[in-house]
């Protein structure tokens, strides 16, 4: 059996974009490897939780585009000594054009234990000094997952840092990432997974 191609012209065109996507992915990719190696010993227990869903579960609705798409909560414990802030990038690493961010959010305190649900997203920094940072969307705050095709992975990863980082409200992954480096003590990540209704 022979499949043809009505416009070939068009083929080629979608398989340069894809290479080209992923190519353009690698360097974020080394930038984020180079931002969470610890500058000591991360603590063994150092975990992040969400009483919304555990770890590998389909997110809940209510935190996604069908639903009222707001942020869930989560809670942590057994920093590393000498945490001073947190940072937490959740973002959507195998889509087809590369890593797709949903929300950036640092200078979380370092004696919080976790994030309130329904975090503003349209607020650049919270009363305790929390500040969001722009995703993939090019907006302030959180944007839930939003798959176009079929289920994809979610992660939500937090960085125990050893210091407050001198970032303006609505830093990019990649700016936090820069700031961060030389400057993380641990990381905790939580999976979760979700498939858009229909």
């Amino acid at each position: 059996m022979t499949v043809r191609f009505a416009n070939p012209h068009l083929v080629f065109a979608f398989i340069a974009f894809s290479i080209f996507a992923l190519v353009s992915s690698l360097p974020a990719v080394a930038e984020e490897e180079a931002a969470s190696q610890p500058t000591s010993q991360p603590a063994s227990k150092f975990k992040i939780e969400s009483p919304a869903f555990k770890e590998g579960e389909s997110i809940p609705s209510v935190h996604t585009c069908d639903g009222k798409d707001i942020s869930p909560k989560f809670t942590w414990e057994g920093a590393p000594e000498g945490t001073q802030s947190y940072a937490l990038i959740f973002d959507d690493p195998k889509t087809q054009i590369g890593v797709w961010v949903h929300w950036v959010i640092y200078n979380i305190p370092g004696d919080a234990k976790g994030l309130p649900e329904a975090i503003d997203r349209d607020k650049e920094v919270l009363k305790n000094g929390t500040t969001q940072g722009k995703s993939s969307w090019r907006k302030i705050g959180f944007r839930g997952s939003c798959p176009p095709d079929g289920e994809h992975e979610y992660h939500f990863k937090l960085y125990a840092l050893d210091s407050k980082l001198d970032l303006a409200p609505g830093a990019t992954k990649k700016e936090l990432l820069k700031g961060m480096e030389g400057h993380t003590l641990g990381k905790t990540v939580l999976t979760g997974r979700y498939e858009k209704q229909k």
